[in-house]
């Protein structure tokens, strides 16, 4: 058994009540995680997306999760105000079944980074941009046992090889130091 030790765990809590959909959340964290910063806008690269129905004034922001490399097996139904919505829809996990929260120019997974950024911002920016208070950022601490965590690169090599095969992303990358 691993070692217990103190984490901070920091979270988006979500008010589905209080979102009227602007969707201004996914704008600002589409330009933050643009290339360079706030060059462009693209919610398609967003870490959170708005489920929307208006006819029903059903809006629900789910923020990036884990990469999953395999498909869930649930495929429950969730009826809200008399509309039914699939599991997928609130999941927040990228995973093969579906394009949302992948990178639409390369297919890697997506996941909320709390907008982290040097100098630290006080809070993510989704929750600053947030009119209506939907989102709130709380931080807590837990005690966790340790364990390794992937990194981001060693994820996004794993959903590449996954798609591609990892001979052929060895080559690649063979190509591209030859280059240098």
């Amino acid at each position: 058994m691993g070692e217990k030790k103190k984490k901070i765990i920091k979270t988006i809590k979500v008010d589905v009540d209080l979102c009227n959909g602007c969707r201004a959340c996914e704008v600002i964290c589409s330009a933050f995680h643009a290339e360079p910063k706030y060059s462009s806008n693209n919610p398609a690269r967003s870490r959170i997306r708005v489920i929307r129905d208006p006819l029903k004034d059903v809006y629900v922001p789910v923020y990036a999760g884990e990469y999953t490399a395999s498909e869930c097996m649930g495929r429950d139904k969730y009826t809200i105000d008399g509309k039914e919505y699939d599991e997928c829809a609130f999941c927040r996990a990228s995973c093969p079944s579906r394009d949302l929260f992948k990178e639409p120019d390369s297919g890697l997974p997506l996941k909320c980074d709390m907008c982290e950024s040097d100098p630290d911002l006080e809070e993510p920016l989704c929750v600053q941009w947030c009119i209506t208070d939907a989102l709130t950022y709380e931080e807590r601490e837990e005690e966790v046992e340790e364990e390794l965590e992937q990194e981001e690169m060693e994820i996004g090599l794993e959903a590449l090889a996954d798609k591609f095969g990892l001979d052929k992303i060895m080559d690649t990358v063979a190509r591209m130091s030859v280059k240098d």
